[in-house]
């Protein structure tokens, strides 16, 4: 059994860690890697499937990811704008890595301020991406 002596050193864990925003963008890409991987197979199968179930069974693939004659899909909205925001903060912080690949962007101050770039750059082009397709 392990001895609880105050002398040795703590492993390092969330509780001594000051939450900051690289921390978060770091996080993110996993999980936007993951997300995306995730639910991208998830669709692929569901459309194959469809394909595979006939016109009736491809027709509500198709509508909900489609605006119909009586409205819109919200589903549909949601998991592609998911997707989108998903790509475009994944590649943001894949920039941001590449930057720090270099040797560059390892000071705080600049490491945390690539960090909210990321954020906010994806964001903006998710939502530029979505204006450009005509979703107001």
């Amino acid at each position: 059994m392990a001895s609880r002596n105050p002398a040795r050193p703590l492993s390092p864990h969330l509780g001594i860690w000051k939450w900051g925003p690289h921390m978060l963008v770091s996080i993110l890409h996993r999980v936007t890697g993951s997300g995306m991987a995730t639910v991208g197979a998830c669709l692929l199968v569901w459309w194959l499937a469809a394909l595979a179930g006939g016109a009736e069974s491809y027709a509500t693939f198709r509508d909900t990811f489609t605006v119909e004659a009586g409205g819109l899909n919200i589903l549909g909205y949601i998991v592609a704008i998911g997707l989108t925001l998903s790509l475009f903060q994944h590649m943001m912080t894949g920039i941001r890595h590449l930057v720090l690949d270099t040797g560059a962007g390892y000071e705080l101050k600049t490491n945390k301020m690539y960090a909210m770039l990321t954020m906010v750059a994806s964001v903006t082009l998710t939502v530029l991406f979505w204006l450009y397709l005509g979703i107001k």
